[in-house]
């Protein structure tokens, strides 16, 4: 195997969550190498782990379009049921509680998708610079 294929292969196992060790065993590369490679590539291995863990969670829960409008009508269905409510009842409370949940969850499922780059913490002699767009 190459290098540039060790490299590769190393980005995808960290993104994987891999340790240093399992993958200097199963490279067979040093982990001083390993711990460079690391710190140059350390945001294309987490922009490929943030990429794998949005497909995961599409697969397990469904796409995010899909999760958004399931929560709006959960949530359309509880206030429909406090505006039928007076709201001197406790399980009215309740339901307000429900309600802040449903928000909550709605606002974490609407945050963007962040790719990051220009690494500023890394020596420039360290750095692999590199340039995306992510249209969401």
């Amino acid at each position: 195997m190459t290098d540039q294929d060790n490299l590769k292969r190393f980005i995808l196992l960290r993104s994987q969550g891999w340790s240093f060790n399992r993958i200097q065993v199963e490279l067979n590369v040093s982990k001083p190498t390993l711990i460079k490679w690391s710190r140059q590539h350390q945001f294309e291995i987490n922009n490929l782990r943030a990429t794998e863990t949005e497909a995961l969670a599409e697969t397990v829960f469904g796409a995010r379009h899909e999760r958004w409008r399931d929560l709006a009508a959960q949530l359309k269905k509880v206030e429909e049921e406090i505006s039928r409510r007076g709201l001197e009842e406790l399980s009215a409370s309740r339901l307000h509680g429900i309600a802040a949940q449903l928000r909550a969850e709605i606002k974490r499922e609407t945050v963007p998708i962040l790719l990051l780059e220009n690494p500023r913490q890394i020596p420039e002699s360290e750095c692999v610079w590199g340039q995306q767009q992510w249209v969401g």
